[in-house]
């Protein structure tokens, strides 16, 4: 008997208790309830649960119109914003997104492409270091698929979407003058430019330069378009707010924001590697356009992501206002860019750097630069490793005079290096 009680009885007691708050609970208004029972620790609990419970969301029957709302109600969300201290990039959004267009190509024949398929996806190393900073990315085919030098397994993509042929690009100049990346528009036979206010517009090219993967395209407009100016990279920090804005995959005008996760990246693609990284999410589809400072000013160019995948992972790189704004004025006055060439290779294993190798047809052997000559400044500026050397030749106009303070045999030797012009077959 006593074991039908705790099994049986005690159970069924305390459910009819558990049963009887909660239809407590219920009862409406609750001064109903006797004081003995609202006393009780079961009643208690019921009534007022420790952990708050959302309120039920209730819709209303049909959608209320929008003047109908309460005056207040419009301004609650940026009311909010305020009281936080959060901020919202509406305003440069508005300010700068009809400046920024979506590109579409098309290619009269996949020859080509299927011509890329036979190719292996590496190339061979070429003769110096210099050349090898300023060697070309593989087709655009593979492109998609080499490693970032010590990177490990990361994976180097560019930032454009080659199942929809479609990439971005923002306009500088309201007589329709565009840029984008070089990669983007590729040997396209057709470029058409889709503009914010709907309109599609057929583009031709200008240029573009292969050691820094820019080029120029124009649409002509019967009125002026939307344009944005240039920020000084320069003056761009760590930690800075970047608003990034673009096509990707292939679905319109988009944007995202985030922060500069760092500058002077070398992603082993050219001479004049400087990358700037973002971490706003950048996809295909985005090559080619901006990003902003705050300010509303392009202070990079969108060109490559870093991910196991075709997607983001929040490691962007975009191309510096410093590399793309001249390259672009070049492009728009003479339909190309020449770069300055030393024809050496450096070693910077140690320090000093010195020369290990020099072309007996090329600028510094004329300009009097020799095997094992140390390196120790160009005009007044020390430098310290081989990058820095040939980013500041591949910047220069060709027949611009270098300064190069040497040591050589014990002794210090300024030499005037007046540059060559870098080859084609390098880029």
């Amino acid at each position: 008997m006593r074991h039908l009680v705790w099994s049986v009885l005690l159970p069924a007691a305390v459910g009819s208790m558990v049963a009887a708050g909660v239809c407590l609970w219920w009862v409406p208004g609750g001064e109903k309830v006797p004081e003995p029972i609202k006393n009780t620790s079961l009643y208690k609990a019921v009534r007022h649960p420790p952990v708050p419970v959302s309120s039920p969301l209730v819709l209303p029957p049909a959608a209320t119109p929008v003047g109908a709302l309460p005056v207040g109600v419009n301004h609650e969300a940026p009311a909010l914003r305020e009281a936080l201290n959060l901020p919202s990039f509406a305003p440069l959004v508005h300010q700068v997104i009809p400046a920024v267009v979506n590109i579409s190509i098309s290619h009269a024949s996949s020859s080509a492409d299927e011509d890329d398929e036979g190719e292996p996806d590496t190339a061979s190393p070429p003769a110096s270091q210099e050349q090898r900073r300023a060697s070309p990315a593989p087709r655009k085919k593979h492109r998609l698929r080499h490693h970032v030098p010590g990177k490990g397994h990361h994976m180097l993509h560019p930032a454009d979407d080659e199942l929809t042929g479609a990439g971005s690009g923002f306009v500088v100049d309201a007589s329709g003058i565009i840029v984008t990346n070089r990669h983007v528009i590729g040997h396209a036979t057709r470029i058409m430019v889709s503009l914010s206010d709907g309109r599609s517009l057929p583009a031709h090219s200008l240029g573009d330069d292969p050691m820094t993967d820019i080029a120029v395209i124009k649409v002509d407009s019967p009125t002026p378009l939307p344009c944005v100016s240039w920020g000084d990279s320069r003056q761009v920090e760590i930690g800075d707010w970047i608003l990034v804005a673009g096509n990707p995959f292939g679905f319109g005008s988009s944007v995202t924001a985030g922060i500069v996760s760092a500058v002077g990246r070398d992603l082993g693609s050219g001479a004049l590697d400087d990358f700037m990284q973002l971490d706003a999410p950048i996809n295909p589809g985005n090559s080619g356009g901006p990003a902003f400072n705050l300010q509303g000013q392009v202070v990079a160019m969108n060109a490559a992501i870093a991910s196991p995948s075709d997607g983001s992972v929040g490691i962007g790189f975009g191309i510096p206002s410093e590399i793309v704004a001249p390259v672009v004025e070049a492009i728009r006055q003479t339909g190309h860019v020449e770069h300055g060439w030393l024809g050496v290779t450096l070693n910077d294993s140690s320090f000093p750097m010195w020369v290990e190798d020099v072309d007996p047809h090329g600028a510094a052997w004329r300009g009097g630069l020799r095997k094992k000559d140390a390196i120790l400044a160009i005009g007044n500026i020390p430098v310290h490793d081989a990058r820095t050397v040939l980013r500041s030749v591949a910047a220069a106009h060709p027949g611009t005079v270098f300064n190069f303070t040497i040591r050589r045999e014990g002794k210090i030797i300024t030499l005037p290096v007046a540059l060559g012009k870098r080859p084609t077959t390098v880029f």
